[in-house]
């Protein structure tokens, strides 16, 4: 490596070091603010709330990598150019792609890093924290102690085209109260609606008690029912368990991309179509996402490189460009995502339009200043 790639580099990594530290620091300290309340209610232990912070790590990582990686940076060439280094560097006879190239591989390893970070600490850190928040935080005193706290209002699509809508799931005891389940054909007609009091997980199967299956002819439209059965006690023939069901809690955006994956196929004869196409928007969007800390900072070098002015004034120009860089990328991502879910566009597009929008941008901007 190059001395000058040594020294340019070095500038960075520190920038970027207290950049992300900053942003961790800041998001703690609200956070802890928020929570200090519950905090001293629950009578929450230290090693609990240290625990609690550290997980939230990888996620803050993720989170403020490209605005990080984006402002050291344009402030590192910024710097450089204040002290018209930028000039005797390219007085040597250095194109763009030589004066950038230290910048560039280290954005080039930021997303790497990202993505790392997204698919192998993020998900198993959301449960630990959701799990501390749930059981040490924010849970009612009766239930401390005793285990996960019961899941309300679980709502998905699960196999045979089956809508279900949950009142209240205990994973300590797997039992289901308030059960509906509203099932589909590949048409999305209506051919079976079952109503229970409660369920419980035998090891094997669903017990339901006090049910009600109501059967449809779906070929006849808005047919009234074909015929209705009641059971004091029934099992059912439902594929989903106990694990299945507690899944169904976990953020999309915690799933790395093979859980997101396997979560799709497994739901995608559902018929829930708008639900499927959503997800697979989601599972783009994951690829692209780490890729965002590279574009931003091939955007954002030329005008680092042009700025001039004296050295405080630029410093600050180099924040303000980050900045609206930053912004204008992110309400773009935005509206191709949203734009896919709504079906303008299909999932891929709207997930890599911004990404390839952006790179066009950059190239165009080099080519026509240097």
């Amino acid at each position: 490596m190059r001395i000058l790639d040594r020294y340019i580099l070095k500038s960075i990594l520190i920038t970027f070091t207290g950049t992300v530290f900053t942003f961790a620091f800041l998001f703690i300290l609200i956070d802890l603010f928020s929570n200090l309340q519950d905090f001293i209610e629950k009578n929450v232990g230290l090693d609990v709330i240290v625990q609690y912070y550290i997980s939230f790590l990888p996620s803050i990582v993720v989170q403020t990598s490209t605005m990080a990686c984006l402002i050291s940076v344009l402030f590192t060439y910024s710097s450089l150019n204040a002290h018209n280094e930028i000039i005797a560097i390219r007085a040597s006879g250095m194109n763009f792609w030589q004066i950038t190239r230290p910048a560039l591989v280290f954005a080039l390893f930021v997303s790497v890093l990202v993505f790392l970070v997204n698919e192998k600490f993020v998900p198993q850190s959301s449960m630990v924290n959701q799990q501390i928040r749930d059981t040490q935080i924010k849970v009612v005193p009766s239930l401390k102690g005793k285990g996960l706290p019961p899941i309300h209002n679980l709502t998905f699509y699960g196999l045979k085209n089956r809508l279900f809508f949950i009142d209240t799931f205990d994973p300590n005891t797997n039992e289901l109260t308030g059960i509906t389940i509203i099932g589909h054909d590949h048409h999305q007609n209506l051919v079976e609606k079952i109503v229970a009091l409660k369920a419980k997980w035998t090891g094997i199967a669903w017990k339901f008690f006090n049910c009600q299956i109501t059967s449809y002819n779906n070929a006849l439209p808005n047919a009234p029912p074909s015929g209705i059965r009641m059971s004091a006690e029934k099992l059912m023939d439902i594929k989903e368990t106990p694990k299945d069901f507690l899944r169904q809690r976990m953020d999309i955006s915690s799933m790395n991309l093979r859980q997101l994956h396997g979560y799709i196929k497994r739901f995608s004869g559902s018929g829930a179509l708008k639900t499927i196409n959503n997800l697979r928007v989601d599972l783009h969007q994951k690829i692209t996402f780490p890729l965002r800390n590279f574009i931003i900072v091939l955007i954002g070098l030329p005008f680092a490189l042009m700025s001039v002015g004296k050295r405080k004034a630029m410093t600050f120009t180099s924040i303000a460009i980050a900045l609206v860089i930053g912004f204008l990328y992110y309400v773009a991502d935005a509206v191709g995502l949203a734009l896919a879910k709504g079906g303008a566009l299909l999932p891929w597009e709207g997930a890599w339009l911004t990404p390839i929008l952006f790179t066009l941008m950059a190239l165009f901007i080099i080519i026509r200043n240097f």
